[in-house]
């Protein structure tokens, strides 16, 4: 049986909220009653900011990148298209972390060996590969492959507005900028936010990947903390703490935003 979805009917009281909030009020207490929690947080604590840096580098890259292939996928040229689709196709058909490998050790390498042809061509100083610091070649490859997943988001939002509005904004005289702004981005929008903020939760939890780099985010400072103190209960939990503290609270920011949007874009 299919249950009653009308608009009239009330939003459910967030439970879950609350057991969350109940959880986590447990959790700082534990931790404040434990020094050895507390030890183990302020080295965590450090691989906080790489893992909100590693985030918010890439996914920014990410969705500048997945907007240009969204627009190149919906081009009436059709080698923009052509690329476009294969660019998506095969990134989506690999894993996170093979991409994450290939273009720490395979990529990089070679982007330094280009430089440095080039460099030598110009009369510059040639740069070293371990000057390519694993960090920004982790931002680069969660770039690359969440810039797939991300231009599918942008195409589907912007073939959900109709094209009879299009063809009445050109109608009116608008270009094709005033469009975006007036017609198409504000319909788009409401369709694109809510993966699009999956997309940002689900990059939080995949940057622990770059660990396997030795980047020293929460969960590499977690191997390494659990490593020296064998309390691995103890560090996990404060590993899982941490993220979903960071994962939780972005996804109850989001929900906020994605209602301001619907009222300012009904």
């Amino acid at each position: 049986m299919i249950p009653n979805r009308s608009s009239k009917q009330k939003p459910d009281f967030p439970y879950w909220l609350v057991a969350i909030v109940a959880l986590g009020v447990l959790a700082g207490i534990a931790v404040a009653a434990n020094p050895l929690y507390t030890q183990v947080l302020e080295k965590l604590a450090k691989g906080v900011k790489i893992t909100i840096f590693v985030t918010l580098v890439g996914f920014a890259m990410a969705s500048l990148i997945g907007l240009l292939l969204a627009v190149a996928s919906l081009s009436r040229f059709i080698v923009f298209r052509q690329f476009a689709r294969f660019y998506i196709e095969v990134i989506r058909g690999l894993p996170i972390l093979v991409i994450l490998l290939y273009v720490s050790f395979v990529v990089a390498p070679a982007m330094v060996h280009g430089w440095n042809w080039i460099a030598d061509g110009l009369g510059l100083d040639p740069v070293r590969t371990r000057d390519f610091t694993f960090l920004w070649r982790a931002i680069i490859a969660l770039t690359i492959g969440y810039s797939a997943f991300i231009a599918e988001v942008f195409r589907a939002g912007l073939l959900s507005v109709e094209t009879g509005q299009i063809e009445a904004a050109e109608a009116l005289g608008l270009n094709g900028w005033q469009r975006f702004r007036h017609i198409v981005f504000p319909q788009a929008i409401r369709t694109i936010m809510p993966p699009l903020g999956n997309d940002f939760i689900a990059m939080i939890k995949d940057s622990s990947l770059v660990s396997v780099l030795g980047v020293l985010d929460i969960t590499q400072l977690g191997k390494v903390t659990a490593a020296g103190n064998f309390r691995y209960f103890e560090t996990y939990n404060m590993v899982a703490l941490l993220y979903l503290t960071l994962t939780v609270t972005l996804s109850l920011g989001l929900r906020k935003l994605e209602e301001r949007m619907r009222k300012k874009y009904p």
